[in-house]
């Protein structure tokens, strides 16, 4: 009657079972976080996301504002602004790309 129920074999359990349980386990881990299916935290990418998003916005008011004033003092409406524009434009995108291609200290 006893032989009939089912049950774990008497015998102790493989290492090899448990190591293969042990790496599927991480490798489900590893898609899942591939895929997006487990919740991360905001870490880096966010941050660095915002950070880009301030250089860019500071780089163009930022060059306006300077522009507008001066070309006021100057009286040479809208060369300046033009000019302090396109500076901060460029001032922007060269910090952005500083920014963006730095390596970070988990690589």
């Amino acid at each position: 009657m006893a032989a009939d129920t089912p049950g774990q074999d008497p015998a102790g359990e493989d290492a090899r079972i448990a190591s293969l349980e042990e790496r599927i386990a991480r490798a489900e881990h590893a898609e899942k976080v591939r895929q997006g299916a487990t919740e991360q935290q905001a870490d880096d990418g966010s941050r660095l996301g915002n950070r880009v998003l301030a250089e860019l916005i500071g780089g163009l008011v930022g060059g306006a504002l300077i522009g507008w004033v001066l070309d006021r003092l100057f009286d040479t409406s809208p060369w300046l602004l033009l000019v302090f524009l396109g500076l901060g434009i460029v001032a922007a995108f060269r910090n952005i790309i500083r920014l963006t291609t730095t390596k970070r200290p988990d690589q």
